[in-house]
């Protein structure tokens, strides 16, 4: 993060540190390592088009933008993935969620559960979108749908799809929405969606009630119930209109289970509530039941608990082939976020 010629930050394991004083000669220094970065994409970033979002060939993103809109001269922010995605022990060896948990996530991918991860900004809703992508069988047809591809999915039948922002002209933008309908014409065993931002909500959650059945997708939430009043709101912002009541219904038969992140502030990252979503209660309101959880703890920063509920969808679960064991979901602690499992 390059905040201007005297002001450089990195972020290291979950932390911001700053690095070094004048890094840069001045701001022309930081606007030429700017111009090298996009000019080999087809790109440019000045006074008539300020600011600049785009892929590397390394997958790497970048973005910058300079003044008039940058109060503080030229500001880059260059944000690197791993080569090589977190495996699934990797995350409960490194403390993000208990052993239980991910057995039940790992269940509820392979018996093809409607899955929505939740979470703030760098909450790490993406790295847990890969890793629950792992548990999908070999033999899938996967189509994954980005705004800025950053997803790896190490399988054999996987077309990944990026939207395209417009022109300098104003033409030629191709969205997120778009990629949905078009991911719906081309025989998709799974639809994954790296981010759900506004009205292909709509499609997506049609689509899960029409028979595609196993999707994968992240939202921008404060808690697994926020993430479905977000949901329908950004379904209505779609141009078709339907009731509130509708759109209500088709999140709550649509979302089989939400799984909430959070960044803590130690900069680690955790899974803080998976929970189903149980149909509609007798006020129209989704049934949000929470199985597993975390809950901080004074002097360390906490551990992740059974609340002791029985989820209704490891029925569903075990129809599908799953084996769900009822002492998942026996009340008790399942792993602490500093250390990993117990």
């Amino acid at each position: 993060m390059v905040n201007g010629a005297d002001d450089v930050y990195v972020e290291r394991e979950g932390r911001i540190e700053r690095v070094g004083d004048r890094l840069f000669e001045g701001e022309e220094a930081v606007y030429h390592l700017i111009e090298r970065i996009v000019a080999p994409l087809g790109l440019r970033v000045d006074g008539s088009s300020p600011w600049v979002d785009a892929r590397l060939p390394d997958g790497s993103r970048v973005h910058a933008i300079v003044p008039p809109l940058s109060l503080r001269g030229p500001v880059l922010n260059v944000r690197t993935f791993r080569s090589v995605p977190l495996t699934p022990q990797q995350l409960v060896d490194n403390g993000t969620l208990g052993p239980r948990m991910l057995a039940f996530l790992a269940a509820c991918v392979r018996g093809r559960a409607n899955v929505m991860i939740s979470g703030g900004a760098s909450s790490g809703k993406t790295t847990l979108l890969g890793v629950l992508a792992s548990f999908v069988s070999e033999g899938e047809r996967l189509i994954t749908i980005e705004d800025a591809a950053e997803l790896k999915i190490a399988k054999p039948h996987v077309i990944g799809l990026e939207a395209r922002p417009a022109s300098l002209e104003g033409s030629g933008e191709v969205t997120v929405r778009d990629l949905v309908r078009n991911a719906l014409r081309m025989r998709p065993d799974r639809i994954i969606v790296g981010e759900v931002r506004g009205g292909e909500a709509l499609d997506m959650l049609q689509a899960m009630n029409t028979g595609h059945d196993g999707s994968l997708s992240t939202a921008h939430a404060n808690s697994a119930r926020h993430l479905l009043w977000r949901l329908e709101t950004m379904a209505l912002m779609s141009d078709v209109q339907l009731p509130v009541a509708h759109v209500r219904a088709q999140v709550a038969a649509g979302i089989d289970l939400v799984v909430h992140m959070a960044r803590l502030r130690s900069g680690r990252r955790v899974v803080f509530q998976i929970a189903t979503v149980d149909g509609l209660d007798q006020h129209g309101e989704p049934v949000v039941t929470e199985i597993f959880g975390f809950r901080p703890r004074l002097g360390r920063e906490g551990s992740f608990v059974r609340t002791g509920a029985t989820p209704a969808l490891a029925e569903l679960l075990e129809r599908r082939g799953q084996d769900v064991p009822a002492d998942w979901f026996e009340r008790g602690v399942d792993g602490d976020a500093h250390r990993g499992s117990a």
